[in-house]
């Protein structure tokens, strides 16, 4: 078996409660379906199943938490009567309704196209390490992971926890995540589908100007603001709609209706591809280039000195020289 990375330490490794940092993982595959992932999963880790609809179960660890398994198409739900989606409005076709007992067989139907999900429970940064077991688990069950087909547009997300939430340092992690964009999407090697479809879009041109600008305030009502005039969606590389919803819930809800903003004091990072086909992978393999940011972050000068660097690159380009000859900032 290869040898697996270790967790880097991120810059700040503890929460202003004093605590390790937590992260939530997500991680989407084929080859399985949602009954027989939980069967294994309950077969080497024990735990007790509860089975919410025909496609999604919930797994309860004494020691992990909650874990969920479930089809990763929130049509197939039924999600009526759940507190975050009382009317179950929170589908992919709002409040179409599917005629009584058509979820099931939708979703068997549908099962290889779209994906088994897991939604592990947070843990600490330094024990993501115990995923591996599961992601061996899984490839040596058949578990097919985003490269296995040119269909599979799969994805592990990555739901880190802020340090503290302070508006300085969630500015500093959204100008360094948008400095370090390019580096990781190189790093990732994300895959060609996944560049296609919209769930991993780029972060627009405009908006990273904006960000970077040298007087752009830390304030959080303005960068929520900014975030949602120009990213009203959740298919960003770094989504950053369930910790505004977290911070500033009544700001948030007033200029989006997407339900499926889950609020949550978390960076949720979407880049990562789900590379359940090679051994050597692992969601530390991730986390540590997910710290590469956080460190661009939490040091002042390379900071500013790579602002400074975006700033003249941008200025040099064709459109800046456009902006500069008609004095247009």
């Amino acid at each position: 078996m290869p040898m697996l990375p270790l967790p880097k330490p991120p810059p700040r490794e503890r929460t202003a409660e004093g605590k390790l940092r937590r992260v939530g993982v997500e991680l989407e595959f084929a080859g399985l379906s949602v009954d027989r992932t939980v069967e294994l999963l309950q077969d080497a880790f024990g735990g007790k199943a509860e089975k919410i609809d025909a496609h999604r179960t919930l797994l309860h660890h004494e020691e992990w938490g909650e874990t969920t398994v479930e089809l990763d198409l929130q049509y197939v739900h039924d999600n009526a009567g759940r507190e975050d989606d009382p009317d179950g409005s929170g589908t992919l076709f709002g409040d179409l309704e599917l005629p009584e007992g058509w979820r099931g067989p939708l979703g068997e139907a549908l099962t290889g196209l779209v994906p088994v999900e897991i939604v592990f429970p947070p843990i600490p940064w330094s024990r993501l390490g115990d995923l591996d077991d599961v992601f061996s688990l899984l490839r040596r069950h058949g578990a097919l992971g985003t490269r296995e087909s040119a269909l599979y547009a799969f994805g592990l997300h990555l739901n880190v926890e802020v340090a503290t939430g302070a508006p300085e340092e969630i500015l500093h992690v959204l100008q360094a995540y948008l400095l370090r964009s390019e580096s990781l999407r190189d790093a990732v090697a994300v895959d060609i589908t996944r560049r296609i479809l919209p769930h991993t879009a780029h972060f627009p041109e405009s908006y990273a100007r904006k960000i970077l600008a040298a007087d752009y305030p830390a304030d959080l009502e303005t960068m929520i603001d900014d975030y949602l005039l120009m990213n009203p969606t959740r298919n960003r590389e770094l989504d950053m709609l369930p910790l505004f919803a977290h911070l500033a819930p009544d700001q948030v809800r007033s200029r989006t209706k997407d339900v499926l903003i889950k609020p949550r004091p978390t960076y949720h990072y979407r880049l990562p591809n789900a590379d359940l086909g090679d051994p050597s992978w692992s969601a530390i393999t991730e986390w540590n280039r997910w710290v590469t940011v956080e460190e661009l972050a939490a040091d002042p000068s390379r900071l500013e000195e790579a602002i400074a660097g975006f700033r003249a690159a941008t200025e040099a380009s064709f459109p800046g020289r456009l902006r500069r000859l008609f004095g247009v900032e």
